[in-house]
């Protein structure tokens, strides 16, 4: 990714030039940092303006994420061989395009299709930045910078949800994309300002074209079929199809990337244990993340009735914390390793996932929900540094750059199959109870499978309104209606909550197995240090001995 072993360097020869360099990185990061957070909290209101299924909200966060990680390996493979800057400026140019058109979307299928191009707008935008910022600073210089470009980011995720809240509650729901187009303008043209050309000259970077496709269409189908499968059937010859398909390419690419002289993802990499459990634990951790705090911005708004700007404003907590203990987490990695903290992490976010088992419909934000949120994101805090370490400790430092896009990619693609996996099986328990319930009540089967299908599309019945019941169901029971949705949201909800929490434990127990301390005692010249879409605040130092 960084072309660390043979690029052309630039000429930057103030050091003023240089921190104008990381100004305009940090600009044009900023975009798919803040949507990472922003379009959640916008999700139930896109559900009611759209008429959007469960199946559609799950589309909207994924089509961006999978394309983002599908394509982050090619995006810092094509800024290597064609020059950082314009795959950069490309990148921003294509995400304000893809923001635009989000913005402009008629119908959700609209907003799903566009969301892609944002993600592939994404995918070379992260990458781009980093290996400026490496090809342009150098000894300590490098660290601050990457420093800064760490905090930043966070800090755009932090402020997410806030920013969210306010232009959905008293703007709409498009500005949040709208937000992103003069940003992309203002960093494109200071990036054409001040930054200067660089690429790998080795010769040695080729585009794995087939790499690319294998593995983008494998993840694709997987992803299809498991979002697909609860409203069309998991009988159904489209799923069966996909699911089959998706193995077939899967196989496909592993057996491609092996026998490949320049692959897009080295498998030599994982013969290191410890990077193999590191990645591992970045897919694990970011599963259970993503998939709980989709449903989690559902729940705020469609059953606790908050409104987009109370939403953000309670789920504020969660990054602040990220933001307040990762720093901490990255000196006691540097200091004690990364096994035991990564272990010890994974758990308490298992904890904190087990306290959410006891929120319900009516559940008090600062005694229930509040301390949840503050363990949770303290597990996750106390995992990321110390993960990070431990997977770019592993290699030798000439391969951070495309150590770090494995991760960054490992940790999407585990945010993938959270919303993707975790809705299926959400949905299915929710449609299960909400039968069961309504039947319980006395309804006839017909009026059953008329409120079922209208709370398909009102995101798992969470946001069903009375105007929503159907003509011939008297008004005195629609509470009753509303009552069994919400219990039913939150019965799969805590179904989809033990899964997370496996993959959580499971995370533990990988790192207590396989990581191995990239602590060193000799003094070591520091590789590029690790960074990732959900870094937050994660310290840029990580020591360079190989494991």
């Amino acid at each position: 990714m960084s072309g660390v072993t043979a690029f052309q360097a630039p000429d930057v020869e103030t050091r003023r030039g240089r921190w104008w360099i990381l100004v305009a990185m940090v600009f044009g990061l900023f975009m798919p940092m803040l949507d990472n957070l922003v379009v959640n909290v916008a999700m139930p209101t896109i559900q009611r303006r759209l008429g959007a299924g469960i199946s559609e909200l799950q589309w909207i966060i994924d089509a961006y994420t999978l394309a983002f990680a599908a394509f982050m390996l090619t995006g810092g493979t094509l800024g290597d061989i064609y020059g950082r800057k314009r795959l950069f400026t490309t990148g921003l140019a294509v995400f304000s395009l893809g923001s635009l058109a989000c913005a402009m979307s008629s119908n959700i299928h609209e907003l799903i299709a566009f969301r892609i191009i944002q993600g592939l707008g994404g995918a070379l935008i992260l990458p781009g930045s980093l290996a400026i910022i490496t090809a342009n600073f150098q000894g300590r210089e490098r660290g601050a910078a990457i420093g800064i470009w760490s905090a930043i980011s966070g800090l755009a995720i932090a402020i997410g949800p806030l920013i969210g809240g306010y232009l959905v509650q008293y703007v709409s729901w498009e500005s949040i994309f709208f937000i992103n187009v003069p940003i992309g303008v203002v960093a494109i043209g200071l990036t054409l300002a001040v930054v200067p050309e660089s690429k790998d000259t080795s010769g040695k970077r080729r585009l794995d074209i087939r790499g690319a496709v294998t593995g983008t269409l494998g993840l694709f189908f997987l992803v299809y079929a498991t979002i697909e499968g609860n409203p069309r059937g998991w009988s159904n010859w489209l799923i069966i199809v996909s699911y089959a398909l998706s193995a077939a390419l899967l196989i496909a690419f592993w057996s491609m990337e092996r026998r490949s002289k320049a692959p897009m993802l080295p498998l030599r990499f994982f013969r290191n244990r410890t990077f193999s459990a590191g990645v591992a634990v970045a897919a694990c951790v970011f599963f259970s993340l993503f998939g709980v705090m989709f449903f989690f911005s559902l729940y705020l708004q469609n059953v606790k009735g908050y409104s987009p700007i109370g939403a953000g404003e309670r789920l504020l907590p969660l990054t602040v914390m990220i933001l307040l203990v990762a720093p901490i987490a990255g000196q006691l990695s540097d200091r004690f390793g990364s096994r035991w903290l990564m272990a010890s992490g994974t758990l308490v976010l298992a904890a904190g996932l087990a306290m959410f088992l006891r929120v319900g419909s009516n559940a008090s934000y600062t005694t229930l929900i509040l301390p949840a949120m503050v363990v949770i994101s303290t597990g996750i805090a106390l995992t990321l540094s110390p993960m990070s370490a431990a997977i770019m400790g592993s290699q030798d430092p000439t391969q951070a750059g495309i150590a770090s896009a494995v991760q960054t990619t490992s940790q999407q693609t585990g945010g993938v199959a959270g919303v993707a996996l975790l809705g299926a099986l959400i949905t299915a328990s929710f449609d299960r109870s909400f039968a069961a319930k309504l039947t319980a009540s006395g309804f006839p089967h017909p009026v059953v499978r008329a409120i079922l299908s209208k709370a398909a599309k009102s995101a798992a019945g969470g946001a069903l309104r009375p105007s929503q019941a159907p003509p011939h169901v008297k008004r005195e029971v629609i509470h009753t209606i509303i009552l069994a949705a919400h219990e039913s949201f939150m019965h799969a909800t805590h179904t989809g909550i033990y899964l997370a929490i496996g993959f959580a434990l499971l995370a533990s127990v990988l790192s207590v197995l396989f990581v191995r301390n990239h602590v060193t005692t000799t003094t070591s010249k520091p590789c590029v240090p690790p960074q990732e879409t959900s870094s937050l605040a994660e310290r840029a130092s990580t020591p360079a001995r190989r494991q």
